[in-house]
């Protein structure tokens, strides 16, 4: 019957006529087809079970009942909802779309005659509360005002669904809110996971879970409007007759409410409203299966605070302030069972994003050292409907195969895909059957093919070892090797780390000026251009000193027998006597201003100095890394003595992990050979003369 119910997806559709007439963008439709949908889909549910109970209680019509309480209470008892005036007097809304006159009033109590929960998921006089969820009264008022409420209403209840069942109902329900996300991004859409997707993710999980009598537990932290989560578990009870029960939370009022709604009508399962980064619903729970399509290259700053301080220790740490689908993930794996698979959507940046050290990195690294991850999927571009870009399917699983351990395999999808004979939004392919079985026997064999690779998890693992360069000139000397060594107490060597020098003039020509300074212990100012000293000191000394640059050869500093330069073609400072130059070896030359306040022996001042350094220079180098702690610090020995010429000294080296799907996959372009170019050329010189054989006749 699903088949036929899909017949009633374009009378949906055709409701939005009367929103394009009253000038309302079609990127508004979701907000205003949202509630009347939901209408729709309680009361014909809700009629549907009226007649079912009525079979049970042997009677035609509510009326035949002696007592119509107990009826009502076993009604209620099935936690569906209610709506009073549907169950008690059949009044439905095609029955109060059947006068305009009188429409207004009882459209208002049919709204108040729905059960509270009810009321509260649609937005039945929600007035200035935070959370309007569906929000039907102020999406009436505004209706109203456009004066197409009664005609809006009217055609929804043309729509008669009570033939269908539960299943049925929801399949419909996916299809609307799937074309709901080919026209915006910012409701439905932005959560919406497409059927072909869900049925890979679903057809994963049935490659790992058994067929056994035991509940499974399913989650999705942020399920939208249930797509993904209840497509999931559908799929499931096709194949396996496994009891379920499932778990979801979303922040959209809108999303939340829907699926809310239809999981009133699944035997087991809890929809709760709220940020699941900053409220955890189900603190308590761990879980079998967790699945997820978190937002991505959303911020997260308006909930800084609440992260930061976060006392559940579920987010080892923290990814760019610009980005929290990784958040999600930490907050997925905290709650997954220590047995239990996940399967989650992410875009690439989650696997490259962030170097060494960084929020990004250091999660991956948490993921990876608990072996956790054991596959990465990379799916097609065009899949999804708001956007064209390639994203990843991670599947996590706390309980690996033996053979699996440490191991992680990455499967390129990419080309495993079909065109849609009709583009919905940016979806212009699918997976079908075969592309998905291709991928998911994949997975299960765990083998090297074209498409797959298998790796150790410290393949993608790097050391990013810091080290202090030690500048050197032309002949490989250093200024390092002029500076004074004297012995501290226990008898150690301690080189200075300057020589300081007591000038007496410093001059250096910028912008055709020439800078001459000889005063290194000012006291005094211009008061025509400055108020004080320390002015004089901020906008005057300092901005003229920070203009001098020691690379420069014309930056010259006196002393009382010597001036020194620094010579940039040998890369050497010169120190220059009466009697000869000398080149001293790679270093800077330092010159610096400093503010001096005011003491009991002396008043304030600006104190100009000058002293002679060593040039270091701080790098980074990328090394591939051993789990091995001896081996990895053979390999940054053996990397710095193969690259580095230069003096230097280690500082500290950061473990990095990082994917690189481009570089495992890449196919380098299959190059003509030469001969076949030549041969091309000679066939061209040869038309060409045909073609001027032919213009000269």
């Amino acid at each position: 019957m699903s088949q036929n119910i899909l017949q009633y997806e374009s009378k949906v559709w055709s409701t939005a006529d009367l929103l394009i007439g009253a000038g309302i963008k079609q990127s508004d439709f979701p907000k205003y087809m949202m509630p009347y949908f939901a209408i729709i889909m309680l009361e014909s549910r809700l009629v549907r079970h009226y007649k079912e109970l009525l079979k049970d209680f042997d009677a035609e019509t509510i009326k035949d009942i002696e007592n119509i309480d107990d009826f009502l209470e076993e009604f209620k008892d099935y936690n569906i909802g209610y709506n009073d005036l549907v169950i008690r007097s059949q009044k439905t809304l095609a029955e109060i779309c059947r006068n305009d006159k009188t429409f207004d009033n009882d459209f208002d109590s049919y709204l108040k005659a729905f059960d509270p929960e009810t009321k509260e998921l649609l937005g039945v006089d929600r007035g200035n509360t935070e959370e309007k969820y569906l929000d039907i009264s102020g999406v009436s008022g505004q209706l109203r005002k456009k004066d197409i409420l009664f005609d809006t209403v009217k055609k929804w209840s043309e729509i008669d669904l009570t033939p269908f069942n539960n299943s049925d109902i929801t399949t419909l329900e996916e299809h609307i809110k799937r074309k709901w996300a080919d026209i915006s991004a910012e409701t439905a859409g932005e959560q919406y996971t497409p059927d072909d997707i869900i049925s890979l993710i679903s057809e994963i999980i049935l490659s790992k879970i058994e067929d056994k009598n035991e509940f499974l537990t399913i989650y999705d932290p942020t399920c939208g409007g249930g797509n993904l989560l209840f497509g999931v578990e559908d799929r499931i009870k096709e194949k396996f007759n496994r009891p379920t029960k499932t778990y979801g939370e979303d922040w959209s009022d809108s999303l939340y409410a829907l699926a809310k709604i239809e999981s009133r009508f699944r035997n087991d399962s809890d929809i709760r409203y709220g940020n699941t980064l900053t409220k955890i619903h189900f603190i308590e729970k761990q879980f079998d299966v967790i699945v997820a399509n978190p937002p991505y290259g959303v911020d997260w700053k308006g909930y800084r605070k609440d992260i930061e301080n976060d006392t559940t220790e579920r987010f080892h740490a923290l990814p760019s302030i610009s980005d929290g689908q990784f958040l999600f993930t930490q907050h997925i794996l905290s709650q997954l069972d220590t047995k239990g698979l996940s399967v989650v959507v992410h875009n690439g940046s989650t696997l490259f994003s962030g170097d060494a050290g960084s929020g990004e990195s250091n999660i991956r690294k948490y993921f990876f050292d608990n072996d956790w991850v054991e596959a990465i999927i990379q799916m097609p571009t065009d899949e999804f409907f708001n956007t064209g870009i390639y994203t990843y399917l991670w599947i996590f699983n706390k309980n690996k195969a033996e053979e699996r351990k440490d191991k992680v395999i990455l499967i390129d999808g990419s080309n495993f895909w079909e065109p849609l004979k009709k583009s919905k939004g940016k979806k212009r392919r699918e997976m079908v059957f075969d592309n998905r079985k291709t991928i998911v026997d994949t997975l299960t064999d765990f083998k090297d093919t074209e498409h797959a690779k298998v790796f150790d998890k410290w393949h993608f693992y790097y050391n990013k070892q810091a080290i202090m360069l030690t500048n050197v000139d032309e002949n490989g000397k250093t200024f390092e090797d002029q500076l004074p060594v004297k012995k501290n107490k226990q008898g150690e060597e301690i080189r200075a780390k300057s020589i300081k020098l007591n000038p007496t003039k410093i001059t250096q020509v910028v912008e055709e000026e020439t800078i001459e300074l000889t005063d290194f212990e000012i006291t005094s100012y211009d008061t025509s251009k400055y108020n004080s000293l320390i002015e004089y000191y901020a906008e005057g000394v300092k901005p003229l000193i920070n203009s001098l640059d020691y690379k420069e050869a014309d930056l010259k500093v006196f002393t009382a027998k010597t001036s020194y330069y620094f010579d940039a073609d040998k890369e050497t400072i010169i120190e220059v006597s009466k009697d000869d130059k000398t080149e001293l070896g790679c270093g800077k030359i330092v010159v610096k201003a400093s503010y001096k306040k005011a003491t009991k022996t002396k008043e304030a001042r600006i104190e100009i100095s000058v002293e002679l350094t060593p040039d270091y220079e701080k790098d980074y180098e990328i090394i591939p890394y051993s789990p091995n702690e001896e081996e990895n610090q053979q390999n940054i020995a053996d990397f710095m003595a193969k690259y580095i010429t230069k003096p230097f000294a280690y500082i500290d080296n950061t473990i990095g992990v990082e994917i690189n799907f481009n570089k495992v996959f890449y196919k380098p372009e299959q190059l003509r050979s030469l001969q076949e170019i030549t041969s091309d050329l000679g066939d061209l010189e040869n038309d060409l003369k045909q073609l001027e054989q032919e213009l000269a006749l």
